[in-house]
């Protein structure tokens, strides 16, 4: 077969021309007259028996031309992208050259590539430090935070809320006088201090005993969300019905076994929570250089400038994870946007934003792949659908007819290109380097 591309300077354009060779053509008519003659009906044949050579002559060969190139053009036209070795982003705009008989057809096809990568420094880039060390008040933190999850509400008796304690209210919230949609509720559970309300009213429920009757006054913030609000005084009347304190218990063996069955004393309980605080932390400061690296490498590549087909096609596919995810939940698509007061064109403005990061990220990341010619064994795919399987409860069997090898190769590869920038990484740079960056 015989390809020929030429590119126009400046720009992700280019053409690309190619034949179909006759035996090809020849395989096409041959699957466009049994299609046709499926359907002919011709005085003296039985329907779908006419010869080959009884159609050729009443309609002519020519008359199957087209819907032979249709039959044959997607891999012809895949053949001839292979010889050239361009990457197409979009759909290419095909025309005829010639289609002459007993002889290779010509066609050219218009297509848009993906932009030229010049790879820069993506091995031992310097990277802001990530301490993995758990420390004593780590631990400590830990073990309060728990505590505090097993705390009890205990009723105080005649005795003034403070900052911590939960006060069970009835409130009416005004605005010169008129009550607002939203700004009352009876028998209302709220933390003092928790944040759970505009600035200032829970301060003005401390010191206060149950049974007490209170004017909060407050002024709703300039950016408060209900804009009819935003900026004004309000008075809520709130009446106080009940204050509750937390009751934390004693940090010993025994809330230890209550909050972890796999341990038997508050030491063992420390140490289970270092472990867990370490493996966090190790993660975390994986993937924190795995990210600063990567990105890194991308900022020191070449890359030229991103088709608009590109950036459509990885907002699409962020659309359709999200959107997958959101079945997995429960969600419909229909549903999603109901709830949230969205539609589908605020989703695409939300994964717009980092269209071309994403792309530019993926185009040096497979440059690199090219550039150390990685590739992933039969072995780490195997591993890859048994992983896939086990993770979403599926069969091997279907893992592997949904997913070509193909795919899980590129998947393979890329998170090995990943892990090699990001080890060879050196943690050195400075925070106000990384600032400047």
């Amino acid at each position: 077969m015989s390809a020929k591309w030429e590119k126009e300077e400046g720009t992700n354009n280019g053409k690309l021309t190619f034949e179909i060779q006759p035996e090809k053509i020849k395989a096409g008519l041959d699957t466009a007259f049994n299609r046709v003659k499926k359907s002919l009906n011709v005085p003296g044949f039985r329907k779908g028996k006419v010869p080959r050579q009884i159609f050729n002559k009443m309609y002519g060969e020519e008359s199957l031309y087209q819907d032979a190139l249709n039959a044959i053009l997607p891999e012809e036209y895949s053949r001839a992208v292979e010889e050239s070795e361009i990457k197409p982003v979009d759909q290419p705009e095909i025309d005829v050259e010639s289609m002459e008989k007993d002889a290779a057809w010509v066609l050219t096809a218009k297509v848009t590539v993906e932009p030229e990568v010049e790879l820069g420094q993506y091995k031992e880039l310097e990277v802001t430090p990530h301490p993995t060390r758990v420390l004593k008040a780590d631990v400590e933190k830990a073990l309060e935070d728990k505590r505090q999850q097993q705390a009890e509400l205990v009723l105080k008796e005649d005795e003034p809320a403070a900052k911590g304690d939960t006060v069970v209210i009835d409130y009416k919230g005004t605005v010169d006088g008129v009550a607002f949609d939203g700004g009352s509720a009876d028998n209302y559970s709220l933390e003092l201090g928790s944040g759970q309300f505009i600035p200032g009213f829970e301060d003005q429920l401390i010191d206060h005993k149950a049974g007490e009757d209170v004017d909060v006054k407050v002024t709703f913030p300039e950016d408060y969300q209900a804009e009819d609000l935003a900026g004004k005084e309000a008075v809520f009347a709130t009446k106080i019905h009940e204050v509750k304190a937390k009751e934390l218990p004693e940090l010993d063996d025994e809330f230890a076994k209550d909050v972890d069955e796999d341990v038997d004393t508050l030491e063992e309980l420390k140490a289970k929570i270092k472990e867990d605080l370490k493996e966090k932390k190790v993660n975390e400061a994986k993937n924190a250089i795995e990210d600063e690296a990567v990105g890194l490498a991308v900022d020191n590549a070449k890359i030229g400038e991103i088709p608009a087909a590109m950036i459509d096609s990885d907002v699409h596919r962020q659309i359709d994870q999200f959107m997958s995810n959101m079945q997995q939940q429960g969600i419909s698509e229909e549903m999603y946007y109901q709830l949230t007061g969205s539609s589908e064109d605020d989703l695409h403005k939300r994964f717009e934003e980092g269209a071309e990061r994403r792309v530019k990220t993926n185009l040096v990341l497979e440059a690199i792949v090219k550039a150390e010619d990685i590739k992933a064994s039969d072995e780490e795919v195997q591993a890859e659908i048994s992983d896939l399987a086990g993770q979403y409860g599926l069969e091997e069997d279907a893992v592997r007819s949904a997913l070509s090898d193909d795919m899980l190769q590129h998947d393979i590869a890329i998170r090995k290109v990943v892990d090699e920038i990001a080890d060879s990484a050196k943690q050195t740079r400075k925070a106000d380097e990384k600032d400047e960056k």
